[in-house]
Protein backbone atom coordinates (compact mmCIF):
# COMPACT_ATOMS: atom_id res chain seq x y z
CA UNK A 1 0.00 0.00 0.00
CA UNK A 2 1.11 3.50 -1.17
CA UNK A 3 0.34 7.02 0.93
CA UNK A 4 0.40 9.88 -1.52
CA UNK A 5 0.75 13.19 0.16
CA UNK A 6 0.57 16.86 -1.15
CA UNK A 7 0.95 20.20 -0.09
CA UNK A 8 -1.34 20.98 2.90
CA UNK A 9 -2.85 23.47 4.89
CA UNK A 10 -4.60 22.25 8.15
CA UNK A 11 -7.84 23.90 9.98
CA UNK A 12 -10.10 22.13 12.00
CA UNK A 13 -10.46 19.88 15.02
CA UNK A 14 -9.68 16.27 15.81
CA UNK A 15 -10.64 13.69 19.04
CA UNK A 16 -7.03 11.67 19.11
CA UNK A 17 -7.37 8.05 19.56
CA UNK A 18 -6.71 6.38 22.49
CA UNK A 19 -3.70 5.51 23.84
CA UNK A 20 -1.41 2.26 22.37
CA UNK A 21 1.05 1.78 25.30
CA UNK A 22 -2.09 2.09 27.77
CA UNK A 23 -4.66 0.11 26.11
CA UNK A 24 -1.77 -3.05 25.97
CA UNK A 25 -1.14 -2.44 29.77
CA UNK A 26 -4.60 -2.29 30.20
CA UNK A 27 -5.39 -5.70 28.81
CA UNK A 28 -2.33 -7.63 30.55
CA UNK A 29 -3.80 -5.91 34.17
CA UNK A 30 -7.18 -7.43 33.68
CA UNK A 31 -6.06 -10.94 32.24
CA UNK A 32 -4.27 -10.87 34.89
CA UNK A 33 -7.08 -10.10 37.20
CA UNK A 34 -9.53 -12.24 39.04
CA UNK A 35 -12.66 -11.33 37.94
CA UNK A 36 -14.46 -9.25 34.81
CA UNK A 37 -12.75 -5.69 33.95
CA UNK A 38 -14.36 -3.05 31.95
CA UNK A 39 -11.98 -1.26 28.75
CA UNK A 40 -13.78 1.70 27.88
CA UNK A 41 -12.45 3.47 24.37
CA UNK A 42 -9.92 1.05 24.08
CA UNK A 43 -7.43 1.29 20.86
CA UNK A 44 -8.25 -0.35 17.76
CA UNK A 45 -4.71 -1.14 15.97
CA UNK A 46 -3.04 -4.04 15.01
CA UNK A 47 -0.89 -3.65 17.99
CA UNK A 48 -3.65 -3.33 20.22
CA UNK A 49 -5.41 -6.85 18.52
CA UNK A 50 -2.06 -8.79 19.08
CA UNK A 51 -2.20 -8.23 23.30
CA UNK A 52 -5.75 -9.53 22.82
CA UNK A 53 -5.10 -12.04 20.85
CA UNK A 54 -2.24 -13.04 23.22
CA UNK A 55 -3.98 -13.22 26.77
CA UNK A 56 -6.85 -15.15 25.18
CA UNK A 57 -4.08 -17.38 24.19
CA UNK A 58 -3.06 -17.40 27.99
CA UNK A 59 -6.53 -18.36 28.85
CA UNK A 60 -8.45 -15.07 29.36
CA UNK A 61 -11.80 -15.00 28.03
CA UNK A 62 -11.81 -11.34 26.06
CA UNK A 63 -15.24 -9.66 24.48
CA UNK A 64 -14.51 -7.00 21.45
CA UNK A 65 -17.82 -6.76 19.74
CA UNK A 66 -18.53 -3.84 20.96
CA UNK A 67 -15.38 -1.33 20.21
CA UNK A 68 -15.90 1.02 22.31
CA UNK A 69 -15.75 -1.51 25.79
CA UNK A 70 -13.98 -4.19 26.27
CA UNK A 71 -14.94 -6.76 28.65
CA UNK A 72 -12.32 -9.54 30.19
CA UNK A 73 -12.63 -12.20 32.30
CA UNK A 74 -8.89 -12.41 34.09
CA UNK A 75 -7.18 -16.18 34.85
CA UNK A 76 -6.28 -14.71 38.60
CA UNK A 77 -2.37 -15.17 37.60
CA UNK A 78 -3.29 -18.84 37.05
CA UNK A 79 -1.71 -18.69 32.98
CA UNK A 80 -2.22 -22.00 31.62
CA UNK A 81 -0.04 -21.56 27.91
CA UNK A 82 -1.57 -22.91 25.09
CA UNK A 83 -0.15 -25.93 22.67
CA UNK A 84 0.57 -23.67 19.73
CA UNK A 85 3.00 -20.76 19.32
CA UNK A 86 1.73 -17.29 19.85
CA UNK A 87 1.81 -14.88 17.07
CA UNK A 88 2.21 -11.41 18.52
CA UNK A 89 2.38 -9.77 14.72
CA UNK A 90 4.32 -6.84 15.25
CA UNK A 91 3.88 -5.64 18.74
CA UNK A 92 6.91 -5.60 20.50
CA UNK A 93 5.08 -4.14 23.65
CA UNK A 94 2.75 -7.45 23.38
CA UNK A 95 5.96 -9.71 23.38
CA UNK A 96 7.91 -8.24 26.32
CA UNK A 97 5.20 -7.55 28.66
CA UNK A 98 3.40 -11.31 27.80
CA UNK A 99 6.60 -13.23 28.46
CA UNK A 100 6.86 -11.73 31.93
CA UNK A 101 3.24 -12.96 32.39
CA UNK A 102 3.72 -16.28 30.64
CA UNK A 103 6.54 -17.10 33.63
CA UNK A 104 3.62 -17.38 36.35
CA UNK A 105 2.81 -20.84 34.55
CA UNK A 106 3.53 -23.89 36.41
CA UNK A 107 7.01 -25.36 36.86
CA UNK A 108 7.29 -27.22 33.50
CA UNK A 109 4.29 -25.70 31.52
CA UNK A 110 6.51 -23.63 28.79
CA UNK A 111 4.79 -20.66 26.19
CA UNK A 112 6.36 -19.89 22.70
CA UNK A 113 5.74 -16.76 21.10
CA UNK A 114 7.11 -15.60 17.88
CA UNK A 115 6.37 -12.38 15.70
CA UNK A 116 6.97 -11.18 12.18
CA UNK A 117 10.12 -10.17 10.77
CA UNK A 118 10.98 -7.01 12.70
CA UNK A 119 9.93 -8.56 16.33
CA UNK A 120 12.13 -11.02 15.14
CA UNK A 121 15.40 -8.62 15.38
CA UNK A 122 14.86 -6.79 18.25
CA UNK A 123 16.46 -7.67 21.52
CA UNK A 124 14.82 -9.47 24.14
CA UNK A 125 18.02 -11.48 25.93
CA UNK A 126 18.42 -9.05 28.60
CA UNK A 127 14.28 -9.88 30.04
CA UNK A 128 15.19 -13.17 29.64
CA UNK A 129 18.29 -13.27 31.81
CA UNK A 130 16.26 -11.71 34.19
CA UNK A 131 13.12 -13.47 34.21
CA UNK A 132 15.52 -16.66 34.53
CA UNK A 133 17.04 -14.27 37.39
CA UNK A 134 13.80 -14.72 39.48
CA UNK A 135 12.61 -18.32 38.40
CA UNK A 136 11.79 -18.94 34.95
CA UNK A 137 13.53 -20.98 32.67
CA UNK A 138 13.47 -19.57 29.76
CA UNK A 139 15.56 -19.66 25.87
CA UNK A 140 15.82 -17.93 22.62
CA UNK A 141 14.90 -20.56 20.06
CA UNK A 142 17.76 -19.25 17.50
CA UNK A 143 20.35 -18.64 20.43
CA UNK A 144 20.71 -14.80 19.50
CA UNK A 145 18.58 -13.00 22.14
CA UNK A 146 15.48 -12.93 20.06
CA UNK A 147 12.75 -13.71 19.39
CA UNK A 148 11.28 -17.25 18.78
CA UNK A 149 11.06 -17.70 22.61
CA UNK A 150 9.97 -19.97 24.60
CA UNK A 151 8.94 -18.93 28.38
CA UNK A 152 8.07 -21.45 31.25
CA UNK A 153 7.60 -21.03 34.45
CA UNK A 154 7.58 -21.06 37.61
CA UNK A 155 8.51 -16.81 38.57
CA UNK A 156 9.45 -17.31 42.12
CA UNK A 157 11.09 -13.78 42.79
CA UNK A 158 14.59 -13.24 44.48
CA UNK A 159 16.93 -10.96 42.66
CA UNK A 160 17.82 -9.29 39.19
CA UNK A 161 19.54 -6.46 37.40
CA UNK A 162 19.02 -5.26 34.35
CA UNK A 163 20.29 -3.30 31.38
CA UNK A 164 16.73 -1.51 30.13
CA UNK A 165 17.92 -0.14 26.74
CA UNK A 166 14.25 -0.22 26.18
CA UNK A 167 11.94 0.42 29.17
CA UNK A 168 9.85 -2.48 28.55
CA UNK A 169 12.28 -4.96 29.92
CA UNK A 170 11.79 -3.00 33.45
CA UNK A 171 7.42 -2.45 32.57
CA UNK A 172 7.51 -6.48 32.13
CA UNK A 173 8.99 -7.57 35.48
CA UNK A 174 7.29 -4.61 37.08
CA UNK A 175 3.98 -6.43 36.08
CA UNK A 176 4.84 -9.85 36.45
CA UNK A 177 6.62 -9.51 40.18
CA UNK A 178 3.74 -8.47 42.49
CA UNK A 179 2.13 -12.01 40.88
CA UNK A 180 5.00 -14.05 42.18
CA UNK A 181 5.15 -16.11 45.31
CA UNK A 182 8.56 -14.24 46.67
CA UNK A 183 9.47 -10.54 46.72
CA UNK A 184 11.59 -9.44 43.97
CA UNK A 185 14.14 -6.94 43.61
CA UNK A 186 15.34 -5.21 40.47
CA UNK A 187 18.28 -3.10 40.34
CA UNK A 188 17.83 -1.18 36.89
CA UNK A 189 21.69 -0.36 35.91
CA UNK A 190 20.49 1.40 32.59
CA UNK A 191 17.19 2.66 32.22
CA UNK A 192 15.65 5.05 28.66
CA UNK A 193 12.28 5.65 28.73
CA UNK A 194 11.83 6.01 31.83
CA UNK A 195 8.65 8.08 31.51
CA UNK A 196 7.02 4.49 30.04
CA UNK A 197 8.08 2.81 33.38
CA UNK A 198 6.25 5.80 35.04
CA UNK A 199 3.27 4.35 33.15
CA UNK A 200 3.33 1.42 34.04
CA UNK A 201 4.03 2.33 37.81
CA UNK A 202 0.53 4.31 37.43
CA UNK A 203 -1.14 1.09 36.59
CA UNK A 204 0.03 -0.83 39.70
CA UNK A 205 -0.64 2.17 41.86
CA UNK A 206 -4.44 1.96 40.46
CA UNK A 207 -4.28 -1.90 41.87
CA UNK A 208 -2.82 -1.23 45.10
CA UNK A 209 0.36 -3.13 44.06
CA UNK A 210 2.52 -2.61 47.68
CA UNK A 211 6.40 -1.92 45.76
CA UNK A 212 9.26 0.48 46.84
CA UNK A 213 11.27 2.64 44.04
CA UNK A 214 14.61 3.94 45.15
CA UNK A 215 14.73 6.75 41.37
CA UNK A 216 13.91 3.78 39.08
CA UNK A 217 17.13 2.30 40.04
CA UNK A 218 16.31 -0.15 42.32
CA UNK A 219 12.47 -1.67 42.95
CA UNK A 220 11.42 -3.64 45.34
CA UNK A 221 8.21 -5.31 44.75
CA UNK A 222 6.30 -7.70 47.47
CA UNK A 223 5.32 -11.12 46.42
CA UNK A 224 1.88 -13.06 46.14
CA UNK A 225 -0.24 -9.76 45.68
CA UNK A 226 -2.96 -9.91 42.80
CA UNK A 227 -4.81 -7.74 40.27
CA UNK A 228 -8.08 -6.76 41.03
CA UNK A 229 -11.01 -6.31 38.20
CA UNK A 230 -11.16 -2.75 37.16
CA UNK A 231 -13.92 -0.26 35.16
CA UNK A 232 -11.50 2.46 33.49
CA UNK A 233 -11.31 4.22 30.41
CA UNK A 234 -8.13 4.44 28.15
CA UNK A 235 -6.23 8.04 27.98
CA UNK A 236 -5.71 9.34 24.87
CA UNK A 237 -2.51 8.85 22.61
CA UNK A 238 0.51 11.09 23.12
CA UNK A 239 2.21 9.25 20.44
CA UNK A 240 -0.32 9.84 17.65
CA UNK A 241 -0.85 13.16 18.76
CA UNK A 242 3.14 14.21 17.92
CA UNK A 243 2.28 13.84 14.40
CA UNK A 244 -0.69 16.19 14.80
CA UNK A 245 1.30 18.52 16.64
CA UNK A 246 4.24 18.76 14.37
CA UNK A 247 1.86 19.51 11.63
CA UNK A 248 0.45 22.19 12.92
CA UNK A 249 3.76 24.02 14.20
CA UNK A 250 4.59 23.77 10.25
CA UNK A 251 1.09 23.74 8.20
CA UNK A 252 -1.83 24.46 10.34
CA UNK A 253 -3.90 27.84 9.87
CA UNK A 254 -5.33 26.76 13.47
CA UNK A 255 -5.99 23.04 14.60
CA UNK A 256 -7.41 21.51 17.73
CA UNK A 257 -6.28 18.23 19.41
CA UNK A 258 -9.17 17.09 21.56
CA UNK A 259 -9.10 14.87 24.07
CA UNK A 260 -5.43 14.84 25.75
CA UNK A 261 -4.73 14.90 29.59
CA UNK A 262 -1.12 16.17 30.42
CA UNK A 263 -2.20 14.91 33.82
CA UNK A 264 -1.07 11.64 32.42
CA UNK A 265 2.29 10.40 32.53
CA UNK A 266 2.82 9.64 28.84
CA UNK A 267 6.40 11.04 27.92
CA UNK A 268 5.41 12.01 24.35
CA UNK A 269 3.59 14.94 25.92
CA UNK A 270 6.95 16.67 26.09
CA UNK A 271 6.48 17.13 22.56
CA UNK A 272 5.15 20.39 23.04
CA UNK A 273 7.84 21.22 25.28
CA UNK A 274 10.13 20.62 21.96
CA UNK A 275 8.37 22.38 19.45
CA UNK A 276 7.89 25.66 21.89
CA UNK A 277 11.38 25.93 22.32
CA UNK A 278 11.89 25.35 18.46
CA UNK A 279 9.05 28.71 18.81
CA UNK A 280 5.83 26.85 17.98
CA UNK A 281 2.38 28.57 18.42
CA UNK A 282 1.20 26.38 20.93
CA UNK A 283 -1.91 26.80 24.00
CA UNK A 284 -3.64 24.33 26.23
CA UNK A 285 -6.91 24.78 27.63
CA UNK A 286 -8.57 21.95 29.34
CA UNK A 287 -8.26 18.50 27.33
CA UNK A 288 -7.48 20.56 24.43
CA UNK A 289 -4.31 21.72 22.20
CA UNK A 290 -4.78 24.58 19.95
CA UNK A 291 -1.43 24.44 17.27
CA UNK A 292 -0.77 27.51 14.65
CA UNK A 293 2.26 27.34 12.02
CA UNK A 294 4.79 29.69 13.44
CA UNK A 295 8.48 30.05 12.10
CA UNK A 296 10.37 27.48 13.68
CA UNK A 297 14.00 27.57 14.96
CA UNK A 298 16.33 24.66 15.08
CA UNK A 299 17.48 23.85 18.95
CA UNK A 300 19.35 20.55 20.55
CA UNK A 301 16.83 18.07 22.33
CA UNK A 302 17.65 15.61 24.52
CA UNK A 303 15.36 12.62 23.01
CA UNK A 304 16.22 9.70 25.60
CA UNK A 305 12.36 9.65 26.77
CA UNK A 306 10.72 10.19 23.45
CA UNK A 307 12.27 7.60 20.95
CA UNK A 308 8.24 7.20 19.21
CA UNK A 309 8.82 11.16 18.21
CA UNK A 310 11.85 11.03 16.19
CA UNK A 311 10.86 10.39 13.17
CA UNK A 312 8.34 13.64 13.07
CA UNK A 313 10.93 16.04 14.90
CA UNK A 314 13.28 15.41 12.54
CA UNK A 315 10.92 16.44 9.74
CA UNK A 316 10.12 19.58 11.62
CA UNK A 317 14.14 19.97 12.23
CA UNK A 318 14.34 20.20 8.33
CA UNK A 319 11.94 23.12 7.81
CA UNK A 320 13.00 25.21 10.89
CA UNK A 321 16.03 27.25 10.33
CA UNK A 322 19.53 26.77 11.56
CA UNK A 323 20.39 23.38 13.20
CA UNK A 324 18.17 20.86 14.81
CA UNK A 325 20.64 18.04 17.39
CA UNK A 326 18.20 14.89 18.14
CA UNK A 327 20.64 13.32 20.46
CA UNK A 328 20.52 10.83 23.53
CA UNK A 329 18.42 8.48 21.99
CA UNK A 330 20.16 5.35 20.52
CA UNK A 331 17.19 2.95 21.21
CA UNK A 332 15.86 4.37 18.44
CA UNK A 333 18.19 2.29 16.51
CA UNK A 334 16.22 -1.04 17.90
CA UNK A 335 12.47 -0.42 17.23
CA UNK A 336 10.17 -1.30 14.83
CA UNK A 337 13.43 -0.51 12.34
CA UNK A 338 16.47 1.55 13.14
CA UNK A 339 14.87 5.15 12.99
CA UNK A 340 17.66 7.07 13.30
CA UNK A 341 19.44 5.77 10.01
CA UNK A 342 16.23 5.17 7.67
CA UNK A 343 15.09 8.95 8.61
CA UNK A 344 18.31 10.10 7.55
CA UNK A 345 18.00 8.12 4.36
CA UNK A 346 14.82 9.17 3.18
CA UNK A 347 15.29 13.06 4.23
CA UNK A 348 18.31 12.96 1.98
CA UNK A 349 16.48 12.23 -0.81
CA UNK A 350 13.77 14.97 -0.71
CA UNK A 351 17.01 16.75 -0.43
CA UNK A 352 17.99 17.46 3.46
CA UNK A 353 20.89 17.90 4.86
CA UNK A 354 21.05 15.38 7.38
CA UNK A 355 24.32 14.09 9.43
CA UNK A 356 23.67 10.20 11.66
CA UNK A 357 25.20 10.46 15.38
CA UNK A 358 25.31 7.25 17.14
CA UNK A 359 22.55 8.21 19.33
CA UNK A 360 20.57 10.74 17.18
CA UNK A 361 19.98 13.16 14.29
CA UNK A 362 21.47 16.28 13.09
CA UNK A 363 19.33 17.95 10.86
CA UNK A 364 19.90 21.51 8.75
CA UNK A 365 17.53 23.36 7.23
CA UNK A 366 17.06 22.53 4.00
CA UNK A 367 15.05 23.28 0.86
CA UNK A 368 13.37 19.75 0.27
CA UNK A 369 11.61 18.52 -2.89
CA UNK A 370 9.17 15.56 -3.74
CA UNK A 371 10.62 12.25 -3.60
CA UNK A 372 9.40 8.69 -3.78
CA UNK A 373 9.84 7.17 -0.34
CA UNK A 374 10.70 4.10 1.80
CA UNK A 375 8.50 3.65 4.92
CA UNK A 376 10.42 1.11 5.98
CA UNK A 377 7.48 -0.80 7.22
CA UNK A 378 7.09 1.26 10.11
CA UNK A 379 4.46 3.17 11.19
CA UNK A 380 6.25 5.97 12.68
CA UNK A 381 8.28 6.56 9.66
CA UNK A 382 5.39 6.52 7.01
CA UNK A 383 3.01 9.28 9.29
CA UNK A 384 6.78 11.58 10.18
CA UNK A 385 7.37 11.56 5.36
CA UNK A 386 3.79 12.29 5.01
CA UNK A 387 3.85 15.42 6.89
CA UNK A 388 7.32 16.18 5.39
CA UNK A 389 5.48 16.09 2.03
CA UNK A 390 3.14 19.07 3.50
CA UNK A 391 5.35 21.95 2.24
CA UNK A 392 6.14 20.49 -1.50
CA UNK A 393 5.38 21.74 -4.58
CA UNK A 394 4.87 18.36 -5.69
CA UNK A 395 3.51 15.44 -4.11
CA UNK A 396 5.25 12.31 -2.33
CA UNK A 397 4.37 8.98 -2.98
CA UNK A 398 5.61 6.49 0.75
CA UNK A 399 5.72 3.28 0.20
CA UNK A 400 4.43 0.18 2.77
CA UNK A 401 1.84 2.66 4.50
CA UNK A 402 -0.35 -0.27 5.15
CA UNK A 403 2.40 -0.40 8.57
CA UNK A 404 0.49 2.76 10.05
CA UNK A 405 -2.74 0.34 11.45
CA UNK A 406 -0.42 -0.87 13.61
CA UNK A 407 -0.61 2.02 16.15
CA UNK A 408 -2.72 4.60 14.33
CA UNK A 409 -5.59 3.11 11.33
CA UNK A 410 -7.17 6.31 11.15
CA UNK A 411 -4.83 8.78 10.67
CA UNK A 412 -5.40 9.05 7.15
CA UNK A 413 -8.75 9.93 7.75
CA UNK A 414 -8.25 12.58 10.50
CA UNK A 415 -5.28 14.02 8.81
CA UNK A 416 -7.84 14.49 5.71
CA UNK A 417 -10.57 16.00 8.43
CA UNK A 418 -8.55 19.23 9.02
CA UNK A 419 -7.36 19.66 5.57
CA UNK A 420 -4.29 17.34 4.85
CA UNK A 421 -4.25 16.02 1.10
CA UNK A 422 -3.68 12.65 1.34
CA UNK A 423 -4.33 9.27 -0.57
CA UNK A 424 -4.13 5.52 0.37
CA UNK A 425 -3.16 3.38 -2.85
CA UNK A 426 -3.69 0.05 -2.51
Amino acid sequence: MQLVSRRSRLRGSVLIPASKSHTIRAVAVAALADGRSLIHNPLLSGDSEAAVRCYRALGAEIDTSDSSLWKVSGVGGRIVPPAETIDVLNSGTTLRIAMGSAALAERGQRTTFTGDAQIQTRPVGPLLEALQDLGAECVSLKGNGKAPVRVGGQLKGGHTSIEAKTSQYVTSLLMCAPLAAGDTEIDVTLLNEPGYVQMTLDWLDKQGIAYENDRMRRFRVQGGQRYKPYDMPVPADFSSATFFLCAGALFADEITLDGLDFADSQPDKGVVDYLRAMGADISIDANAITVRAASLKGVEIDMNATPDALPAMAVVGAYAEGTTRLVNVPQARMKETDRIACMARELAKMGARVEELPDGLVVHHSKLKAAHLDGWSDHRIVMALSIGAMGLDAPCTIDTAEAVAVTFPDFVDLMQSVGADMTLLD
